[in-house]
């Protein structure tokens, strides 16, 4: 059984819509973030897979020894590097090298509004469909697991909620999307969340 291909020209004009880029400050004014030209490039890819009719996001829980975002849930992905053309091809070179994602196999549906991270990132989400079921293989010392979450429960938008903790001397707070064991928040949240707007 496969998801409705419908599913896909939803996703595409759910994506084409203009709108504003979204941040890890959103929740908090404008405290924290930088210039704009202090921002450096970074691509991730949004992966999403059909399984037995319905449509999941692949995911990956980072290492805990690296220096950005140490063992939080993201998406495949990371700077743009000086050999990428753009944040597309960062996005796949990434996903290729973090669970093993042959670029042949990813249809891109489009972008979602770049994100600003406190981590210094000027992040644009790549939607992609993956065409066909692949060898998933994390990448030794950056990824910790791979797993999967269905995309109906990230377009939900009573999946959400808001919680806060202290940063820098003062209280943050940001969008959590669990899901079983995993504590989905900050920044790949607030991606899901702009996404789950869009489709509404």
């Amino acid at each position: 059984m496969k998801a409705d291909p419908s599913v896909y020209d939803q996703i595409r004009d759910a994506l084409a819509k203009p709108g504003e880029g979204s941040s890890d400050f959103d929740l908090n004014g404008r405290m924290g973030l930088v210039a704009p030209d202090q921002l450096r490039p970074a691509g991730v890819l949004v992966p999403l897979i059909e399984r037995q009719g319905q449509i999941n996001v692949i995911l990956t829980k980072r290492s805990s020894h690296l220096k950005h975002h140490p063992g939080q849930i993201a998406f495949p992905g990371g700077k743009v590097e000086p050999t990428d053309a753009d944040v597309t091809a960062a996005a796949l070179r990434e996903a290729r090298e973090e669970i093993g994602l042959p670029t042949e196999l990813v249809e891109v549906l489009g972008y979602l509004p770049r994100h600003e991270t406190v981590s210094v990132f000027s992040m644009t989400p790549v939607v992609a469909r993956i065409t066909n079921d692949f060898p998933q293989v994390a990448e030794p010392g950056e990824v910790e697991e791979i797993f999967e979450v269905p995309l109906a429960h990230l377009l939900n938008p009573d999946n959400y909620r808001v919680q806060g903790r202290r940063w820098r001397g003062q209280r943050r707070e940001y969008f959590v999307a669990p899901y079983g064991p995993y504590y989905i928040w900050g920044a790949t949240a607030r991606i899901c969340r702009v996404l789950a707007d869009r489709m509404a």
